[in-house]
């Protein structure tokens, strides 16, 4: 069986063109310029570096895996109107009751299914995720498990905006992961007592794998094979 090409295309902070297998999925799209202001509740998110590429850099895209729509660091007013771009974008479920639209809600392991080139499937699963610690909820998330149908032992894990706990172990025990991109953002908000992304020293840990880390360069690609 012949190996399925992951490229990750880095635009900075949370977003990557995924292409796998001959899909193209785009996550958590922020496009705003630099020196942005956001309002959420009491606190106040200033951007401060724009992405390294444009929509129109990048290209068309098949779906938008979107870890939660309700803080502007992973979907500014850019990446908003980006959405009606892609053929569906998958949200967690409170964050597609309130887009609409193409948008499709899944719980922590449900599934849908995309078309990809020469009649596969490609199958997204919704994993675990929490946004912040236990006691200071900060509203729902979403990681995501991509794999096709006809290769589940290949099993790239995005892990959306979440701090670490034991939820995402259980993706690493469910799922055959081959490739993991994780979301070690800068973001601090001084609200909460911890950081709100998790480490690699957590996340690599925590999953008990042995693996190989690469710090994608913004605006450059990262090309592997599963």
């Amino acid at each position: 069986m012949e190996p399925d090409r992951l490229t990750v295309t880095y635009v900075g902070g949370p977003t990557c063109l995924v292409e796998f297998g001959g899909v193209r999925l785009l996550t958590d799209p922020t496009f705003d310029p630099a020196g942005g202001e956001y309002r959420t509740g009491p606190v106040t998110l200033r951007k401060l570096a724009g992405p390294a590429l444009s929509p129109e850099a990048l290209g068309p895209f098949d779906a938008v895996l979107l870890s939660h729509d309700h803080h502007a660091d992973n979907l500014d007013h850019a990446g908003r109107r980006l959405l009606a771009s892609a053929k569906r974008v998958l949200t967690t479920p409170e964050g597609a009751g309130r887009l609409g639209g193409n948008s499709i809600g899944l719980a922590a392991w449900q599934s849908t299914d995309l078309e990809a080139p020469g009649g596969r499937v490609l199958r997204v699963a919704a994993t675990p995720a929490r946004h912040g610690p236990a006691l200071l909820h900060r509203g729902p998330v979403t990681g995501f498990a991509i794999f096709f149908v006809d290769t589940p032992q290949r099993v790239v894990y995005v892990s959306g905006d979440t701090v670490w706990y034991e939820g995402i172990a259980e993706v690493a025990r469910r799922f055959a992961l081959r490739a993991a991109l994780l979301n070690l953002g800068a973001a601090r908000v001084a609200v909460l007592p911890c950081h709100l992304t998790m480490t690699a020293a957590e996340a690599f840990a925590g999953v008990g794998w042995e693996a190989r880390l690469q710090w994608p360069e913004a605006g450059r690609a990262i090309e592997v094979e599963l």
